[in-house]
């Protein structure tokens, strides 16, 4: 919780009503350039919780970055209560390379907390904990798919954890399911440390997607209103209820071809529904990919051509089969807010 003082973080001191870009050293290239970790602080006039914003752990999921840019742009960031840690890049090496993972070739989300002396993922990971995830009370971290794939944005809890799933209700995203904690990830070491930390998934790697960056701005004010850091003008209502989800499978490719898909993320599915198609390149072999159980569509493939065994589609089971597709349509309704020249 942060109070009227300065807020201090790396040896900088940001007063009140006033932000600032803190660029954290991180390591040095082998060509002498410097790597830093670029925290931008919002630090408002009025005491409030502090909030981070991350994106780009993994460094080819760089829808999170526009969130975050679009997010810094919003007139409620004027008279913000609290403070906001913005950290679009968090992985600046994968960013630069559009890769996933950094030169070591180590998940970043495998190595939390990491520490001072291990290797460059753990280095790194240790300094992003250090200097901002310990000092928040809360964090919404943004993801995408892989490349080749795609999300419906989603919210992933915490099972069990009820603050967090109170904050997902507050984001709005069409659908909102649960996801164990996985040994060495961001969420884990952030909860270990007492620091609740929601999970955005939306969107394609190194893609933009206009459905996933609407979807996140307007689910991060909303929790921030939640959390009574911003009023309620500029920030967009929910216009349609979240789809929670009991849990989720992967169905996969029965056999290598050339794929065609039935489904869209979104789409609401049943028992028997026809996902998609696999053929060989002449037509005279042909396999169908069969749903077999009601849920919604959360992810797919967007390749065609496919091997066996191969994840295509991502399907989250609901009870009675409920459509995110309405949810979606509405988040993408004209809104002001959103286009560039009605933002500052």
């Amino acid at each position: 919780m942060s109070d009227n003082k300065p807020f201090e973080i790396s040896g900088h001191a940001i007063a009140p009503g006033a932000r600032e870009t803190v660029e954290i050293p991180v390591s040095t290239l082998s060509d002498h350039t410097p790597v830093t970790l670029s925290v931008h602080v919002i630090h408002g006039r009025r005491p409030g919780p502090v909030m981070f914003v991350s994106a780009a752990i993994h460094g080819d999921e760089v829808i999170g970055v526009e969130i975050v840019r679009r997010l810094l742009r919003t007139s409620p960031m004027k008279s913000l209560a609290g403070t906001l840690l913005a950290v679009p890049i968090v992985n600046t090496y994968g960013f630069l390379n559009n890769a996933r993972y950094l030169p070591d070739r180590r998940d970043l989300n495998r190595c939390f907390p990491g520490g001072a002396t291990g290797s460059m993922a753990s280095r790194l990971a240790d300094i992003f904990m250090r200097e901002v995830v310990l000092r928040a009370d809360v964090g919404i971290d943004l993801h995408s798919a892989a490349i080749h794939r795609s999300n419906l944005p989603q919210i992933r809890l915490t099972p069990g954890n009820d603050r967090i799933a109170t904050l997902g209700r507050a984001f709005g995203a069409p659908v909102m399911l649960n996801s164990k904690l996985r040994e060495g990830s961001l969420r884990m070491a952030a909860e270990e440390a007492g620091v609740d930390v929601l999970l955005f998934e939306a969107g394609e790697g190194l893609r933009f997607d206009e459905l996933a960056a609407r979807s996140g701005m307007a689910g991060i004010l909303r929790v921030m209103q939640s959390l009574g850091m911003v009023g309620q003008k500029g920030v967009p209502k929910a216009r349609a209820a979240t789809v929670m989800c009991a849990g989720s499978r992967w169905f996969r490719a029965p056999v290598g071809g050339l794929f065609r898909s039935y489904r869209a993320t979104g789409d609401a599915v049943e028992a028997g529904t026809v996902l998609g198609a696999i053929s060989d390149p002449f037509g005279e072999v042909e396999e169908e990919v069969i749903c077999d159980e009601a849920g919604i569509v959360i992810g797919r493939s967007n390749m065609p051509v496919v091997y066996e065994g191969e994840a295509l589609f991502h399907v989250a089971s609901t009870l009675r089969g409920e459509a995110a597709a309405d949810g979606v349509t509405a988040q993408m309704d004209a809104a002001p807010l959103f286009d560039e020249d009605e933002i500052l």
